[in-house]
């Protein structure tokens, strides 16, 4: 297992993090698993024997119940080297102030957070979607107040826009808040919308790079072909509609070049998918769930897989972006002047 520098902080953390949606199955999350504690102790020794030293979850898992079984496998002391991530931003409960970024959600939300994982830090903690209508100032006040109380190590945002991280780190640099050192978001061969400008603030303003459902919802697994419906079981199957598709004969395509190089290297096409996503320079870690113990084997076995320069640019050929405005027009005229964090998206169009 390679371990990288997470952003600009000294916290190494492994190229691929144990997610946990799985845990639980209470409310909206069934639709993804309903580990018990049982089952999920395998996985997580699993993870951990392998060298993952990152366990990501969010209270809004099952209401909670996902960070229970998170503390009741970890018995309330942690095991050495083990990194606890969690997040909070979503609904948890009827009131008013029961969501969102406000110094009173944050605080109470991270305070509860602790008891359900029953730890007395958090490693990583990341704001779980943007809330437009809290000032940013209080917001990074808030997570500053929880690194000083030694409540929090690190903190990231998740989903955000380019300008709305933006506007957080020069909130941070101006009040002297701890800034975000993470961003986590979802990016795949199916979904390449990040390299416009989340690629790029990370390369510019060093922000660790953590990758939700690499496998785009398990649609890169190949388990899912053209022309055939869901395999029973999974997260389609099951009506999951994120992330959204919106050129199905593109992701056919991809999907079919995934097979072709798996089977030429004889690993599975998910190994691939994720494999490609580690080799991407901005790129820290991969996050990857499931139910059972052979999906984890799977996945963890992308950590040493290396692709070839030829066998990336065969993935890149089949799932290069279009290149947007303003991007084309410094396609066309910028390139004898571009930065290190330019080359995030144009890196591919260049070859």
């Amino acid at each position: 297992m390679e371990y990288r520098l997470l952003g600009r902080s000294g916290l190494k953390i492994s190229t691929v993090t144990m997610g946990t949606m799985t845990f639980g199955g209470v409310g909206w999350a069934r639709k993804t698993g309903d580990l018990g504690v049982p089952e999920a102790k395998r996985l997580v020794d699993l993870c951990l024997d392998t060298g993952v030293n990152l366990i990501d979850t969010a209270d809004v898992y099952s209401g909670g119940v996902c960070e229970e079984i998170i503390g009741e496998i970890l018995g309330g002391k942690r095991k050495d080297g083990v990194l606890l991530a969690t997040k909070a931003r979503f609904r948890m409960g009827d009131g008013p102030n029961d969501l969102g970024c406000s110094r009173q959600h944050l605080i109470a939300a991270c305070e509860a957070s602790l008891r359900r994982m029953k730890t007395d830090v958090i490693d990583l903690y990341h704001l779980h979607e943007w809330d437009g209508q809290t000032p940013l100032e209080e917001t990074m006040e808030a997570l500053d107040t929880l690194i000083r109380d030694g409540k929090v190590r690190y903190v990231g945002c998740s989903n955000f826009s380019g300008w709305h991280i933006m506007k957080a780190l020069g909130v941070s640099e101006k009040d002297k808040r701890q800034r975000f050192v993470s961003q986590q978001i979802h990016y795949t061969l199916e979904a390449r919308d990040a390299e416009y400008e989340l690629l790029p603030i990370a390369v510019d303003q060093g922000l660790g790079v953590l990758i939700w459902s690499p496998l785009a919802g398990g649609l890169l697994s190949g388990k899912h072909r053209r022309n055939q419906a869901a395999p029973e079981g999974t997260r389609q199957f099951a009506g999951w509609t994120e992330p959204p598709i919106r050129d199905e004969n593109r992701l056919w395509n991809i999907v079919e070049t995934l097979v072709s190089i798996a089977e030429g290297r004889g690993v599975s096409a998910a190994q691939v998918a994720l494999a490609w996503l580690i080799g991407r320079k901005p790129v820290t870690s991969v996050v990857i769930g499931g139910r059972t113990e052979a999906q984890f084997r799977d996945n963890l076995a992308a950590a040493d897989l290396k692709l070839t320069e030829e066998e990336r640019k065969r993935l890149d050929d089949v799932s290069r972006p279009p290149v947007i405005y303003p991007y084309w027009h410094q396609l066309n005229e910028a390139t004898d002047r571009l930065s290190e964090a330019d080359m995030a998206l144009f890196g591919s169009h260049l070859k």
